[in-house]
Formats: structure tokens, sequence, C-alpha cells
């Protein structure tokens, strides 16, 4: 996948061009059938599949308080490009750009800039200043400028589920804890991501699980609690128990995410980690000893294992 960060940056419009535009995100399975969508077309005429999204999200770039992204600018470039198109316009959005009338973004940007033949959306799509660009302006323009508009249906999770996939409705649920969930709507199970930084050097000297203590890199947290995660580090994927929260059995009141990283004794501060989040396995709470809250540990950590396994985990690759 070719990855443009600049309208500036194309210097001629891409072979029949087919795209879909969008914030992805979260990179659910709605977003998902619209790649492969996008792409059937456009091997259909012989084109170039093209995903347009933007950064910052158009209502932080404005001014006004947008939601907790589910994933931020790299995870959901690498996300997109997992899913096969040919190229991603990562378009930075200011003033300037949200200035631009829906009319002007049609024929100047979509059609002369990058050679749209065809556009794959959903039906609510608005676009252009003022939000006043729909489809059915695109449909008015198809004749003059040559393109054809195509409307994506609502995705649903299944014939018998019939809630519909939407990045607002995955946060409801991250945010709820129940990460298990979220799995029917982003087709892979949730990912935090972070710096592995020193803590307050406890878990391995008091409780007898080390952890490693993560400085969050990404805007959605799921909610406080422990949870069955696997670990993707530098020196391999390991399972792992995760806690979100304040260790209110240590009574300091500092928000951590730690992880006790399963038969691991690598040195990995410093390095970033990715935490799949696979399910919750009961709320944080104060014991009454540290001797407590270990025997506790050792509990979470076996149940961890078996949900993990069962969710298709292999056992830890250790690539050192």
């Amino acid at each position: 996948m070719e990855l443009i960060e600049n309208i500036d940056q194309i210097n001629h419009p891409f072979k029949n061009t087919v795209i879909t535009i969008g914030n992805f995100d979260g990179v659910h399975k709605g977003h998902q059938s619209l790649f492969r969508q996008v792409m059937e077309k456009a091997e259909q005429i012989n084109g170039t599949s093209v995903a347009m999204t933007f950064d910052p999200h158009p209502l932080k770039a404005l001014g006004i308080s947008g939601p907790a992204l589910i994933t931020r600018r790299d995870q959901k470039i690498e996300l997109i490009e997992k899913c096969g198109i040919d190229i991603l316009l990562c378009i930075p959005f200011d003033k300037a750009f949200a200035a631009i009338t829906a009319h002007d973004f049609i024929e100047k940007i979509l059609v002369n800039k990058i050679g749209m033949k065809s556009i794959i959306i959903g039906a609510d799509y608005l676009f252009g200043k003022d939000r006043l660009g729909n489809i059915e302006l695109l449909k008015e323009e198809e004749g003059r400028l040559g393109f054809e508009t195509i409307v994506s249906p609502w995705i649903n999770n299944t014939d018998q589920d019939l809630e519909r996939i939407s990045s607002t409705r995955i946060r409801e649920i991250v945010m709820q804890g129940k990460v298990d969930q979220a799995m029917k709507y982003l087709g892979r199970h949730y990912q935090i991501r972070g710096k592995v930084i020193k803590g307050r050097k406890r878990g391995g000297s008091q409780l007898g699980f080390p952890t490693a203590n993560i400085k969050l890199h990404d805007e959605l947290c799921p909610k406080i609690g422990v949870y069955a995660v696997n670990v993707e580090t530098t020196k391999g994927n390991f399972w792992g128990v995760a806690n979100i929260g304040f260790a209110p059995t240590f009574g300091d009141q500092m928000f951590t995410i730690e992880v006790h990283i399963l038969d691991f004794n690598h040195d990995i501060y410093d390095t970033r980690i990715r935490v799949n989040m696979v399910k919750k396995l009961r709320d944080e709470k104060k014991f009454s000893s540290i001797q407590e809250l270990s025997r506790q540990i050792e509990k979470d950590i076996k149940i961890a294992k078996d949900i993990l396994e069962k969710n298709g985990y292999s056992k830890n690759l250790n690539i050192s």
C-alpha cells in the first residue's frame, strides 16, 4: 500500500480511481466491507483502490471535543494496509481544508486531482464546508464530471444480530469492559499500545508477579478491572494478565496499567508493547492483605490461561 500524507503530493490522477472516504476509526467490520467493495470495483474497471481518511479527527481539528479514538493514526494505517487497499490518503485536516466547499471537493480534489471514477460510501456521508455535501449532490454531479456514486448498506453483526456495526458502539463496549464482545465488531481483539516505563517495583518483590507498567498511547481505555490479555513484545508474543486501575490494596490511588506477562524474564523497559484485550476477568477490588491479593492473582492467571487457549492463542512464542 502506498501512503500519501498530503494532497499536494499527488502529481497526476490515479488510474480509474475507486475511492471511499471516512474517519475509519477502529477499522471495524463495516469499514473492512467498504474496502472490499472498493477493491472489487477497482478490479472490475482495471483501476486503483483508494481510501481517504483524516488526521487529526475533524472535530478535534475544529476545536470541538471529539470521541476517544479506537485506533490512533499508526494503528489505523497498519490495519487499512492489511485490508489490501492500493493507496491510503491520510490527509491533514485543518480549518483551511474544512473551508473547501462540497462542489470544489468533488470536482477539484476527487475528480481532477485523484481521478475518481467511482465513490463508495455510506448513506449518511456528509462532506465539504459546513457539511453541505451529501449523496444527493454526488448524484447530481455524476453526469457532468463522469463518475458514479455507490451507496454501501450498513453492515450488521450477523443475520441473527441486526445491530449496526459502528465505532460509537465499539467505544461503548470497550468502556464497559466488555472487550470480548468488541471482537464481533472489530474482527479482532481490541488492542492498547504503550511504552513500558519504570513502575513502583512492587509486583515482583511484594507480590511475586513482576509487571510491565505501560504509559498508554491510546485514547480509549477499557473499564477498570483485571483482564486476560495476549501481549506482543519485541521478544515475542506472550500470554498475560493486565490490571487497569488504582491498585486499591496499596492505597496510593495512582492510575496504572500493569501487565504480568507469563513465563517472561526479558528487560523490555522503554520499548513499546501491544496488549490484546481478550476478556475481563473481574473488577478491581481492595484486598485485606498483599498475601490475599497474591492468591487472587494466582487464580486470575489460571483462568486467563484457559481463556487464552480457548481463544486460539498459541502458548508463548519467544523469538529470542
